[in-house]
Order: structure tokens, then sequence, then C-alpha cells
């Protein structure tokens, strides 16, 4: 009997021993890369970052309404973010993208988090050369330099689940290609089940904060993100819906040189879409710039469904083409597909909040998923306050002032918006992300202040609405009448817009611009 017993101990110990020396060589021995290695360091930074609520802001006697309380809770905050960094860049890949989400919601989220999270948009930790070289040969079986003349050692960029080379083919051509880190694919699985699991402790030790809507998005999209073949169409199907927009690039696509974990495209090269100096070294107008990223998005939402949601700076370039700008959209793996419905739907809400009607606000959110906090929805969705919505979007010009009460507040606002998000319609999440990254771009562009973007969303609202009410019309002679309504509307709206920027324009400064080449006229 007991030799029985220390049979089957030596045989766990072994079994034991040798599944982690498996795990070792398919890690390249890398413990830290290790399943068990990777849950235990975010079980073990959750519960420091819930300890450190806990102790320092819960269990406080301090008034919430005082200074120091709010001290407190930033600094609390700053810890928080700060543990959360460093567990993304130990544990990687999925890690990553969800910090990079998370830095990407400026509007929705406490700033301490927003700006250290941000870091990862441009810095994400980077695979070997070796092991570039090796996910290409197993993915096609062959030595890469069979495929490739020359691959540069050193990556363009790095991101979460990927790196980009520059790289010549056989035939000469210059290509950029983008493979995916060795071991995130076979990494993915447990660390979104490891993120389901602590996410759902966290909601039941702080039952204000709910952050699933956070997993269940990872769960939906890093499959997708990670299946470079789908990139490789979501690239060609947007050069298809926009081949009539000269001024938008998108990479062509060499498919004989592409895998589901290797994507190899044309190399185009600009300035990210967030450098002023760049610009102005190249002679390009950011109002332009703006403009044009505002049609484009605007377009995706509300009329085409088919929407590139991950627009920050590193995956937008701009050079000159010709005296204008040319726009050039990288990184096809994120697109939000959307419903007719929810286009209707969310068509007719930026419409009410346009108009500051609080009934149709009220109605569009309930149908969204969100009745008790339409205010707020309406908030979030639009970037701006509550004040501002009902005084009238389209009459008050953005200013720094009001950016900084927004997101003042925002802290103060978590469990609601996290009880938003948790409710809202899943296709929305993906937008308000895109929103937000869209909005940090012309903040960085300086644009903010001009009506133009808001012109080009206003338009496509229009149209989106008036697609319905004649896709529900079978009478030739009233298609007629809404086909003119539509164009009166529009025209109305154009005029509104100039109307706008006359009584905002400031001839002393724009005059005084011409010089400093500040001022851009179309």
């Amino acid at each position: 009997m007991l030799t029985s017993r220390r049979l089957l101990k030596a045989a766990a110990i072994g079994t034991i021993g040798l599944g982690t020396l498996a795990s070792l060589r398919v890690n390249e021995y890398d413990v830290g890369a290790i399943g068990i290695v990777r849950l235990g360091r975010a079980a073990l930074t959750v519960f420091e970052i819930g300890r450190h609520y806990k102790r320092e802001l819960y269990d406080t006697k301090l008034d919430k309404s005082s200074m120091e309380y709010l001290e407190v809770k930033s600094n609390v905050h700053k810890y928080g973010a700060q543990k959360l960094l460093e567990l993304c860049c130990a544990n990687k890949g999925v890690y990553i993208k969800v910090g990079q989400h998370v830095g990407a919601l400026d509007y929705l989220l406490p700033q301490e988090y927003v700006h250290t999270m941000r870091v990862l948009h441009s810095s994400a930790p980077q695979s070997s050369f070796k092991d570039v070289l090796t996910v290409i040969k197993e993915d096609f079986k062959k030595d890469p330099y069979e495929i490739f003349q020359s691959i540069d050692p050193e990556p363009l960029g790095t991101a979460s689940l990927a790196q980009v080379h520059r790289a010549v083919l056989r035939n000469g051509d210059v290509v950029a290609v983008k493979v995916q880190h060795r071991a995130v694919k076979s990494n993915s699985y447990v660390d979104i089940k490891t993120m389901s699991a602590l996410v759902s402790i966290t909601s039941l030790v702080f039952p204000d904060f709910k952050f699933d809507w956070l997993v269940s998005e990872t769960k939906r999209n890093v499959p997708q993100e990670l299946d470079f073949a789908l990139e490789g169409r979501n690239a060609e199907k947007v050069q298809r819906i926009f081949s009539n927009y000269q001024w938008l690039k998108v990479p062509k696509i060499h498919w004989d040189a592409s895998s589901s974990r290797v994507l190899t495209m044309e190399f185009l090269d600009g300035g990210q879409v967030n450098d002023l100096e760049y610009m102005r070294a190249h002679q390009l107008n950011p109002y332009e710039v703006s403009s044009k990223l505002g049609r484009l998005y605007s377009q995706m939402i509300f009329i085409e469904g088919f929407v590139h949601s991950d627009p920050h700076p590193g995956n937008i370039l701009v050079r000159n083409r010709d005296s204008r700008a040319e726009i050039i959209l990288l990184d096809h793996g994120l697109y939000a597909n959307l419903s007719d419905q929810f286009r209707w739907d969310y068509s007719k809400l930026w419409l009410a909040i346009l108009d500051g009607d609080r009934v149709a606000m009220k109605e569009y959110c309930t149908r969204l998923g969100v009745a008790d906090y339409y205010g707020l929805l309406s908030c979030m969705v639009s970037g701006r306050t509550w004040d501002t919505i009902m005084s009238g979007v389209r009459k008050t010009p953005y200013n720094i002032h009001e950016k900084d009460m927004f997101q003042q507040n925002i802290p103060n606002l978590l469990p609601q918006i996290s009880t938003v998000l948790d409710r809202v319609n899943r296709q929305m999440l993906l937008i308000l992300k895109t929103n937000d990254l869209m909005r940090g771009i012309e903040y960085s562009l300086r644009t903010q202040f001009r009506m133009s973007a808001m012109m080009e969303m206003s338009k496509c609202c229009v149209r989106s609405v008036y697609s319905e009410k004649l896709r529900q019309c079978s009478n030739v002679w009233e298609k007629c009448w809404i086909s003119l309504a539509e164009r009166w509307a529009l025209l109305k709206l154009s005029f509104y817009y100039v109307y706008l920027g006359l009584i905002h324009f400031d001839l002393n400064n724009s005059v005084n611009s011409l010089w400093t080449k500040d001022f851009y006229p179309f």
C-alpha cells in the first residue's frame, strides 16, 4: 500500500516536472511566459490594487468633497494604474491590448489610468528577430529568405500582438511585414480566462465597478485581431468601399507572402497624424487633415456601418500629395460591423444631441439599452457636458475649460459609467473607443475649435436617417418628396455652418496667422 502511494506521488511529481519542462521548451525557457506564472502575476496584481484601494480610499474617514480626499483618490488611481501597466508589460500580448484599450478611453475613465496606459500605444515590448524569423518559417515551411531578399532586424513599430519590419521581396518590391509575437496566440486563451475570473471576483468585492464589458469585448475582438488573413480582407474591403476617396490610401496586400500570423503589405511612409512638426515641415494643413478624417469616420459609422476601430495616431499617417493631404490608414485587424438598426438609432441619437432634444435623447438611448442614464450616455457619446448639450452643441465651440470640466467629473461618475458600459448595446463599445481616439487626434491637431468635423458628421447623420425613410417608402412620389427633403436639410446645414463660421471668425488672429502659416484657407 505504501509502495503504491509512493509510486503515485512520484508519478505526479514526474508529470508536473515534465509538463513544466515542456511548457518551458515551448516558451523558449522563459519562465514568465508559462500560463500558471502569468495567472499568478495577474492575481497578485489585482489583489495588491484592491487592497490599496480599500485601505487608502474606501476605509478613509476623509470628507469626500474635500481637496485632501480628491488628492488621496488621485494618488490611489496613480498607484493602481502603475501596477496595471507593470502587469501589462510583464504578461504582454492580450494584456497590452487591454491596456491600450484603457489608454484610449480618454473621456470615460480617470485620467491617471488613461495617461499611464497611453504609453502602450507607442512602446509595447518587442520580440527578438530570431522569434520573428521562426514565426515566418513555421507558417510558410521554408526559410524566410526564400520569400524575402532582406528583412530589417530592427522593427519599424511594435504593437500588442505583433511588430512590423521593413523588407524586400524576391521581386524587389519594398514591403512592410507584420509578424505576430510568437507566443501571443497560445497564451491568449488562458489570459482571457484569467481576466474573466479576476474581473468577476473584483466585481463581487467592489460591486459599483463593473468591467465585464471590457472582458467580453476582449473575448470577441482578440481572435479577430489574431487572424491576419481577416485583417488583409478588411483592408481590401475598406479600399473598395472608399475607392472614390482619392485622398485615402490603404496598403496593398501581398497574399503570396501572407498567412494567419504574417501579413505582407505595400510599404507606405508618412508622418503620424498627430505630428504637427511633420505637417508644418511638409506644408500640410491640419484643418484639411481633421476635416478628411471627420468625413471618413462619419461615413464609416453612419453610412457604411464598417468602422476602423483602432484609430490611434500610429495607425493613421499623413503625407503631401500634389499639395493636398493624403491619409494612410493602417492596421485593419479590428472593425466594428454595425447593423442597420443600430446605425439609424445612433444617427437619431446624434441629431437629438445636436438639437438639444431631451425627449428624443431618452428615446434613442433607451433603444440602445440605456434608459435611466440617457443624459450620461449622451455626454459620453459627444464628449460634451450636459449644460453644453442643452444649450446647443452646434452653437457652442469646444474649449479647454469644457474639456477640463468634463474630465474632472469622470471620477465622481465611475459607478454610473460602469453601469452604462455594462448595459449599452455591444456595438456601441467600439464606437465609444473610436470617438475618444478621434477626439484625441483633433485635440493634438488643435482643430477641435473648428466645426468642420461636426458638419461632416451632421451631414452623414441626415443621410442615414433619410436613407431609412426611403427604405420604408414604396410610393414613387413620396420617395421624390423624401429625396427633396433630404437635399433641403443638407443645404440648410451647409448654410448654418457657414453662418457659425462667420460669427466665430476672428479676423485679427486670422490675418496675423497668415505670416505663421497657422491659417489654412480652403
